[in-house]
């Protein structure tokens, strides 16, 4: 662990710390939604924890010691093949998981509905990822597997976790059958979107790109109306090939409309693209 320049010991702990419960908290959702919502509806959607999902319906064998059996290896075989940049948070995480799973078998099931299991699992599962990735951590497991496919193989990432994520889902579909491997394909969907949720959040700012003839009136307008920072893009016309600078302009949700409308009112004809920001960093807004 290196401290960063300027950083004080305190702060530098503070963040080490938060980091490593990042990882507690975000293993402990996905081991929990495991046992309450996929592994009651046989829902194996990717991964090792879909693998012990498969295991555990043929043979009856206990999810957490499947998962340990598979993430250990795949640990160890990462720092063989890939080094030793994943550390310990991510053996924290690997180990965690399938403890909180063992721990948390008990449990009764909070839905017989497949459905109902795949869209929550996928939710509590993609919620648990997102808080361990913000721990700047993973729980290891085929993630692993996939990174040294792509070190290896030369197909991307992506590539590597969709084939490794697939093969788990048609074994479902042979080990269950089709209707359980549609809704596994369901969960892994409401995964991935929950994590880019709580990676990114949810979009409260938009973006703003005008072009206008009165630059400097809307310039000014931005502002001192609406007290928002204005950056002047270079910019031509795709027809004319003359100079048509393009005013770029962050703003809050709420302010969106006021924008819209001192642009309207100073030039009618300006041309302006709105887009969501789901994440900005920097004075006026959430600072990192």
């Amino acid at each position: 662990m290196k401290k960063r320049r300027g950083e004080s010991a305190t702060s530098f702990f503070q963040t080490k710390s938060m980091e490593y419960i990042y990882i507690l908290i975000g293993s402990a959702i996905i081991a929990i939604s495991f046992n309450v919502f996929l592994l009651p509806n046989e829902i194996a959607s990717g991964g090792v924890s879909g693998i012990s999902t498969i295991l555990h319906g043929v043979f009856g064998w206990k999810p957490a010691y499947v998962q340990w059996a598979f993430n250990i290896p795949l640990f160890i075989a990462g720092l063989i093949f890939l080094g030793f940049h994943f550390g310990v948070k991510t053996l924290v995480g690997t180990i965690f998981l399938p403890l909180v799973v063992f721990l948390t078998e008990h449990l009764e099931p909070w839905t017989h509905n497949p459905l109902l299991g795949a869209l929550f699992g996928g939710v509590g599962v993609g919620l648990g990822l997102g808080i361990v990735f913000r721990g700047k951590a993973s729980t290891g497991g085929t993630d692993l597997a996939a990174q040294i496919i792509h070190k290896y193989t030369g197909l991307t990432l992506g590539t590597c976790v969709i084939i490794i994520d697939g093969l788990v889902v048609l074994s479902a579909a042979i080990v269950f059958d089709i209707e359980k491997a549609l809704y596994a394909l369901i969960g892994l969907y409401v995964t991935s979107k929950t994590i880019d949720l709580v990676q990114v959040g949810i979009s409260r700012s938009k973006t703003a790109l005008i072009i206008t003839d009165k630059q400097q009136e809307v310039r000014e307008g931005i502002l001192n109306k609406i007290d928002r920072g204005v950056t002047k893009l270079s910019a031509y016309g795709g027809f004319t090939e003359s100079e048509r600078p393009v005013l770029m302009c962050v703003v809050d949700q709420t302010e969106f409309i006021k924008l819209k409308q001192l642009v309207k009112s100073l030039d009618p004809s300006a041309f302006v693209v709105v887009m969501d920001a789901f994440e900005v960093l920097g004075e006026g807004f959430k600072k990192d």
